[in-house]
């Protein structure tokens, strides 16, 4: 008789246990490679990174404001494919995963928006701007709102999951629009300058910090990530738990 294959980890961390259990191995190193990041990479930023020979300082909001812009995609992007989990594979911690990402992507793209509008006052003379570009991340803004108030209208967890699941894919379509608006209108941001075919136009002595930067913030999100988890895991346990003992006591 053949021996049976191991489960994928994939299918292992189904069970909230197993996945506890990875989760107290990786929120330590995760600690320490957040704190890590953002010491060396304000370091870089503020002592070892030049001022801009036009924007002048001021630039120096860049790496605050751009690792911010890249997670709030990110962690939307992530949000879809965990909807795809809920909706196509109905992996159990799928929707953990969405409800625990959804107000981190949210802090994240309002980080976006306000030091977006900081440093656009002294570059662009507005604090605010109808363009494509800042009117497609204010449109991600509420849609996290949105997912949110969904979560805690619908008090079925089951049907919560599929609601949220479906606006979640559904504003998927936003994504590349902030990515490619400044390509596609006439916009106040300037062209991509980091990501782009021929590679980065942004010297080292920037894009060094900016990476280590985006670095913590991704590190950051993790361990938010997992201890959002980590609760919401807790929650429904105690929830399960309060239910079953009131039926117990039912005659």
């Amino acid at each position: 008789m053949e021996q049976m294959s191991r489960p994928s980890l994939w299918l292992r961390l189904a069970n909230p246990a197993a996945f506890n259990t990875l989760a107290r191995w990786l929120l330590g190193p995760l600690v320490v490679l957040t704190i890590a990041a953002f010491g060396y990479g304000l370091y870089l930023a503020f002592a070892a990174s030049p001022a801009d020979y036009q924007q002048g300082e001021t630039v120096r909001i860049m790496y605050i404001h751009v690792p911010a812009a890249w997670l709030s995609l990110f962690v939307y992007a992530g949000m879809a494919v965990s909807a795809l989990g809920t909706l196509v594979f109905r992996h159990p911690m799928a929707d953990v995963a969405q409800k625990a990402a959804a107000p981190i992507g949210a802090g994240f793209t309002l980080i976006c928006l306000v030091t977006g509008s900081i440093w656009g006052k002294p570059m662009w003379g507005t604090w605010w701007e109808w363009d494509a570009r800042l009117t497609s991340v204010l449109i991600l803004f509420l849609l996290y709102l949105g997912i949110i108030a969904l979560w805690r209208a619908i008090e079925e967890p089951a049907r919560a999951a599929r609601a949220v699941a479906i606006l979640t894919l559904v504003g998927v379509v936003n994504l590349p629009i902030i990515k490619f608006s400044v390509d596609w209108w006439y916009t106040l941001h300037q062209p991509a300058s980091v990501f782009r075919m021929g590679g980065p136009t942004i010297h080292p002595t920037m894009l060094a910090p900016l990476f280590v930067m985006a670095l913590g913030y991704l590190a950051l999100y993790l361990v938010l990530l997992i201890v959002r988890m980590k609760t919401e895991l807790l929650e429904r346990r105690i929830e399960r738990l309060q239910i079953l003992a009131a039926d117990g006591e039912r005659p």
